[in-house]
């Protein structure tokens, strides 16, 4: 049997990262002997603006896994690179998301020698980070350099990745439909509702995962208002936790006088209370401002859930218009209430064509891949 080795996070460590590797390693372990190399330390505390980096949940998603990898430690990268040899893999897989890790991952591949560099596939999510700088660029170089090929999550992941490619093959995935957390949900939609304080005849839009800039929260709470002239039964359900101040989202959302209709819940939820949010929605919005492509999304799917996304990156690769969801203008709240007018006065049968959808993903294509590059 073929070997294969991936090196990314995975439990304890918690979010999408973490989600896309259990699943990577779950799906290569059908067919091949594939050993994970798990990380020790993947942030150092002081800069991971959360409050832990830690799965809490009761029900977390495990896989069998080595933790090694520690991103600031050399002496560990060497202790990668050897354990990595001893395995002696057919192929090395890395995941990439971020270019912290550029120098951790060029050390562990220099130092693992020629025979596994020429075996090197990159899993990129991201290429360049949503908020980056000019170090990001030259980071993400460094920790590119020593692949031998690359899968891209996106087609704008893949246009990103001709930066950095030069001769070097892509391979196109998406991520996988997440649904870890469809065991845990409350089937009955009114009950949802009940326990959230809402009413049955209640639209109501989720808003979910951490809060950052880029995320456009403050976009879809200034679209809100201009949505709720139309269809007065609207609310806003804002889930996740904070990665910037909230501060400046509740006085949005003050100034605007949303109090009444708006519900936030600043918090990471645990795998057991995710559907506790979703099951009540109507539809998940995604207003972001930038963007490769998106778990969140994923995990919508996952509960059969329709979207409105913004055109940046690869959102609208994954949308079918008006059947799966809709597309809209990034960094307008105008373009947002609209499409937010458009997703309730529209009848379309969403959850079946989500199934569908969800039939098609191209995760499930991901074997075909290995089975080219492990021959």
């Amino acid at each position: 049997m073929k070997k294969i080795v991936i090196l990314g996070p995975a439990y304890p460590y918690r979010g999408g990262n973490a989600i896309f590797t259990t699943c990577l390693f779950r799906e290569l372990s059908k067919k091949y002997d594939t050993t994970l190399i798990n990380y020790s330390l993947l942030y150092p505390n002081f800069l991971f603006p959360g409050t832990t980096q830690f799965d809490l949940s009761q029900k977390a998603e495990t896989v069998p896994s080595e933790r090694l990898i520690n991103s600031i430690n050399p002496f560990s990268w060497y202790r990668v690179a050897r354990r990595i040899k001893s395995l002696n893999p057919d192929l090395v897989v890395f995941d990439w998301w971020n270019p912290f890790f550029g120098p951790c991952h060029f050390m562990i591949t220099l130092l693992m020698g020629k025979k596994f560099r020429r075996n090197t596939l990159v899993v990129t999510e991201n290429v360049i980070s949503h908020e980056g700088r000019w170090i990001d660029r030259v980071l993400t170089k460094i920790g590119l350099a020593n692949a031998s090929s690359f899968i891209a999550l996106s087609g704008s992941v893949e246009k990103q990745l001709d930066l950095f490619r030069g001769d070097r093959k892509v391979y196109r995935s998406e991520l996988p439909i997440v649904t870890t957390y469809e065991q845990n949900v409350v089937t009955n939609k009114i009950e949802a509702r009940k326990k959230l304080g809402y009413l049955p005849q209640d639209k109501i839009l989720l808003f979910f995962g951490y809060v950052r800039e880029y995320k456009g929260l403050d976009v879809l709470i200034r679209a809100f208002p201009l949505a709720k002239k139309t269809i007065p039964e609207l609310k806003l359900l804002i889930v996740g936790e904070f990665y910037d101040s909230p501060e400046k989202y509740m006085k949005l959302i003050r100034e605007l006088d949303l109090t009444s209709d708006v519900k936030v819940v600043n918090e990471f939820v645990p795998n057991e209370n995710v559907g506790d949010y979703y099951a009540p929605s109507d539809v998940v919005v995604l207003p972001y401002k930038e963007a490769t492509q998106s778990g969140i999304l994923k995990i919508a799917y996952g509960f059969e859930k329709p979207v409105i996304v913004t055109d940046v990156g690869g959102l609208h690769e994954s949308v079918e218009e008006g059947q799966t969801g809709f597309t809209v203008k990034a960094n307008s709240p105008e373009a947002l209430a609209d499409g937010i007018g458009k997703f309730y006065s529209n009848d379309a049968p969403y959850m079946e064509n989500i199934r569908k959808k969800n039939e098609q993903n191209s995760f499930k294509d991901v074997l075909d891949i290995f089975e080219d590059l492990v021959k």
